[in-house]
């Protein structure tokens, strides 16, 4: 049932929300108070008395009060404030940028809170000076140079496929994902809400883990994926038999890493057999070159790391779902640099980190 009063309503939806924002620890202390505020008005209680009673003023009451009458669960939103942000010299941005790039004695890199006494500034102009120079501080990427002797070679024979594949041939990107866990959360998960996100327990239970093969289509994006207890020869070789069932009389360029078991006698045997299959292999420490590791970035953002799965077979009929649920909707990953741009930004960065390559 609606919370109202004679003049001011709350309906049911509105108010499980709010109710909602007065029980999370995570939502803030101030839009608890608003949320205090428009239920407390709508089960009957004067202006006065609830300003008294929540330590506010009573034109603080009002406000929500009309902010909600307004534009309802929108109006209680914060709202930017009037006016132009304070503004610093130049000299005092160039020094703010000087000292970022200089990390403090006794840690690794500076925050807008320890920076701002530094240089002299509040920490807002120290925000606002990292954003106009993109500076991030607080982000650190990784890198890797392969140490591949072939990796010209290699990096032009596997760009040359994406970007002009050989006629009436299939493209594939081949790999695993090894040691997919079965993690069940020892709570359910409480769902998205206005104001909160979705929130799961940091503790699990292991149920065991699954192997992932997959081959993604350069083509089309579409991908064929088999599941196995483990990831040895054995499995890769079911399933490269799984691929020529599927792929009948068609000429098959597969791009793999160089994990050993990509490389077995038994698999070099079997490539032997069908001739049809020409395997193509990325640089050493290049996985990046294999688009199907991407499409691993994808299914592991929107299925594998927030699911919860009490058994393996569970964890994996939830991948066997997602992958038909891609591929009713499938959509190719476009490779856009050349093999020459690509070491030509390899040089640069080589040259500017002073890296031999």
């Amino acid at each position: 049932m609606a919370y109202m009063s004679a003049a001011f309503v709350v309906p049911p939806e509105d108010q499980a929300v709010l109710e909602q924002w007065l029980r999370s620890p995570t939502v803030s202390a101030a839009w608890a108070l608003r949320a205090d505020i428009v239920l407390s008005l709508a089960r009957g209680e004067g202006t006065r008395a609830l300003a008294r009673r929540l330590r506010v003023s009573p034109t603080t009451v009002c406000q929500w009060k009309a902010r909600y009458a307004a534009d309802a669960l929108a109006g209680l939103q914060t709202r930017a404030r009037p006016g132009r942000p304070r503004t610093i010299t130049r000299a005092k941005e160039q020094a703010i940028v000087s000292a970022t790039m200089k990390p403090p004695a006794a840690s690794t890199h500076w925050s807008a809170e320890r920076l701002a006494p530094h240089v002299g500034v509040s920490p807002s102009s120290v925000l606002r000076t990292w954003q106009k120079f993109g500076l991030q501080p607080h982000r650190v990427e990784t890198f890797k140079f392969s140490k591949d002797p072939d990796f010209d070679a290699k990096l032009a024979d596997v760009v040359g496929l994406y970007l002009d594949p050989p006629e009436r041939a299939l493209v594939l990107c081949v790999d695993e994902k090894s040691q997919i866990q079965a993690l069940n959360r020892t709570q359910p998960l409480l769902p998205l809400a206005p104001g909160i996100p979705a929130r799961m327990t940091h503790d699990y239970q292991r149920n065991g883990t699954t192997s992932l093969f997959a081959a993604l289509e350069v083509a089309s994006g579409k991908v064929h994926g088999r599941c196995y207890e483990r990831h040895t020869h054995v499995e890769f070789l079911e399933f490269l038999r799984s691929l020529a069932k599927r792929y009948p009389r068609r000429e098959i360029h597969l791009i793999c890493d160089n994990y050993g078991t990509h490389k077995h006698p038994d698999v070099k045997a079997w490539l032997a057999e069908n001739p049809r299959f020409h395997m193509h292999f990325t640089p050493t420490s290049a996985s990046w070159l294999n688009l199907v590791e991407r499409w691993f970035g994808v299914i592991t953002a929107q299925s594998i790391r927030r699911g919860s799965w009490d058994s393996v077979r569970k964890l994996e009929r939830g991948i066997n779902k997602f992958v038909a649920a891609w591929n009713e909707n499938a959509k190719p990953f476009r490779w856009v640099k050349t093999a020459r741009e690509i070491r030509r930004k390899i040089r640069r960065v080589s040259k500017t980190l002073d890296v031999r390559h």
